[in-house]
């Protein structure tokens, strides 16, 4: 049945546009947007009002199957993006064992078909077991489905070993994704370098060993011409050395956690660990460059980086406790924040939270245009609640946001043209 969702405030994020409209749903993509008749038959769809948007899509979503169910689910982790207004997550390889072989790659896949309700594009580890030894077999993944490869938070050392893969990932246009952080400068490190981390007391890193990373990892894109991703840019320092990798035509993007936007390292407070993630939360300074860069398009893709861990690993001093946050239903009421404080308008926020995404691993979603898949949030922008991370549909409540008042509520998502979320 074709569906038309009347009286919306339609954000198209290609166009860069806000406008009043009308939007028709046939055969689970978008058929005709903006000021069109109501067709004789279709179920109408009521909007108010609201922003109508693309689904968010979600990169870097780490659900715990194989190894870890009890952290997270295919199904609890699909229906916590429903809820947030997330339509695809591109999951993350560091399960237990890691994603490395195309026969857990297809476990994977078949799991997330039967029990999540948005889409799921899985990524596949770069080296085998992620110890940055050997690389996984690129080709035979890539026809097993992996969108992406990376070695998530588990930096290569031996850049013979990364140029390699790099090289052979270039051959047959696969794309990789890094996480810029030296890893002998930030092992240990639970908070950033600075008057803070001294009065706390806590081990700490210098935002430079991101910038060294990154260095590295540029000049590596410079020497294979291999498609590139930063995972996370959460620096100020580091962003001089992305543009001149942009401005030199190297094929490079980045991306950018919510909680580095929304967050400083003075909210650590009293040992808070659910602040804890990784990177470490940055300095005020940083978290508005990171923002400017957001809104002047430098740094592409806004993420959840939704990292699920049960209170044992958390309720521990904050040296000892695992990093990581939860995202999928927290994104977008976190992104508000920005909306609000008048940084980034909602056209820009979408282009880093859905077009851009989709467009980097060559999906057809992220699009508010005639023959796009009909993968939608409807949201309130302006309401308000106080979270509760009890009331999460996570399995793991680990979020910073607990308490904290928010603006911004979802309340419908659509998946191909089917509705999977409506808030009652």
């Amino acid at each position: 049945m074709s569906v038309f969702c009347r009286n919306a405030r339609l954000i198209d994020p290609e166009a860069a546009t806000e406008t009043i409209g009308n939007l028709l749903i046939e055969k689970g993509k978008i058929a005709a947007v903006g000021d069109i008749a109501e067709p004789s038959g279709a179920r109408v769809f009521e909007c108010d009002g609201k922003c109508l948007a693309p689904g968010i899509v979600d990169i870097g979503v780490k659900i715990c199957e194989p190894g870890e169910r009890h952290k997270e689910s295919f199904r609890s982790a699909g229906l916590a993006a429903a809820a947030g207004g997330v339509t695809t997550m591109v999951t993350r390889p560091d399960t237990l064992p890691a994603i490395d072989t195309p026969e857990v790659l297809e476990f994977v896949t078949r799991r997330a078909r039967e029990a999540s309700p948005v889409r799921i594009k899985p990524m596949a580890a770069l080296t085998k077991g992620r110890d940055g030894h050997e690389m996984v077999e690129i080709g035979f993944l890539l026809d097993a489905g992996a969108v992406a490869f990376t070695d998530g938070d588990s930096v290569t050392v031996d850049t013979r070993v990364l140029s390699r893969a790099m090289t052979y990932a270039r051959g047959l246009g696969a794309l990789i994704i890094a996480h810029p952080q030296d890893p002998g400068l930030s092992r240990g490190a639970a908070v950033t370098s600075g008057k803070f981390a001294s009065l706390k007391g806590l081990p700490a890193v210098s935002p430079m060993a991101e910038r060294m990373a990154l260095d590295r990892d540029i000049a590596l894109v410079e020497m294979t011409g291999v498609r590139y991703h930063a995972d996370q840019i959460t620096t100020a320092r580091a962003l001089p050395a992305l543009e001149r990798a942009k401005r030199n035509g190297n094929d490079v993007t980045a991306g950018v956690s919510i909680h580095h936007l929304t967050l400083n390292e003075l909210d650590v407070g009293d040992y808070r660990t659910f602040f804890k993630v990784k990177p470490p939360l940055r300095s005020e300074e940083d978290r508005k460059a990171l923002v400017e860069a957001v809104a002047s398009g430098l740094i592409d893709v806004v993420c959840s980086m939704h990292t699920p861990q049960d209170e044992e690993s958390k309720r521990l001093p904050f040296e000892e406790a695992a990093s990581g946050a939860v995202g999928l239903e927290t994104l977008l009421p976190a992104a508000m924040r920005l909306y609000h404080a008048e940084a980034i308008g909602l056209p820009a926020l979408w282009r880093a939270l859905s077009l851009n995404p989709a467009r980097r691993l060559g999906l057809e979603s992220g699009r508010l245009t005639q023959g796009a898949p009909a993968d939608l949030v409807l949201f309130d922008p302006d309401a308000p609640f106080i979270l509760d991370r009890f009331k999460l549909r996570s399995k793991s409540g680990n979020t910073p946001f607990d308490g904290a008042r928010m603006q911004g509520r979802v309340l419908a998502t659509f998946v191909g043209g089917e509705q999977v979320y409506r808030r009652r």
